[in-house]
């Protein structure tokens, strides 16, 4: 049973890796999926402190992933409209543009909000442009989480193998 949770373990680690960037792919909760797989083997010990703290984490990421991208939207100088239509862009990018869709449906959603109000098309643009630095942002916090992660199980490899 230790060399399938093993495995299994160390694939969602890579898979969550991978999810960091391909949207698509829940990168953080298939990599505590692959650290809690591991903490159930007897080559593991997880303390369970850290498994709280990376569970908490990864809800939080989760909420920032789709909180970012509008706040950069109001960062930039965009509008409730530009913020909607940046909500909007990521819900339908989803379905019409997958896996790309998460990454242009905002910036398109938040230029057409701000067209909507009225602003220019350089006021829109810069408010679509926050809304694509709040995706950059969020997907490096998905890889440093997914990182650390890494690092606490190379570091249990190195612990187990002396």
């Amino acid at each position: 049973m230790d060399i399938f949770l093993i495995l299994l373990g160390l694939s969602l680690i890579i898979i969550g890796l991978l999810g960091s960037v391909l949207p698509v792919i829940p990168g953080p909760p298939l990599s505590f999926a692959g650290l809690l797989a591991l903490h159930f083997t007897s080559k593991f010990e997880f303390s369970f402190t850290l498994l709280l703290i990376y569970g908490i984490l990864m809800i939080l990421i989760i909420i920032l992933e789709y909180v970012i991208p509008i706040y950069g939207t109001k960062k930039m100088g965009g509008t409730k409209y530009g913020m909607w239509g940046s909500t909007i862009g990521l819900i339908a990018g989803l379905f019409v543009f997958p896996p790309f869709g998460l990454i242009i449906g905002p910036f398109i959603g938040a230029f057409i909000g701000e067209l909507i109000y009225g602003k220019t098309s350089e006021v829109a643009l810069r408010s679509a442009v926050g809304s694509f630095l709040g995706f950059i942002f969020s997907t490096l916090l998905k890889l440093i989480y997914c990182f650390l992660i890494i690092y606490h199980v190379v570091v249990q490899l190195f612990i187990y193998h002396q």
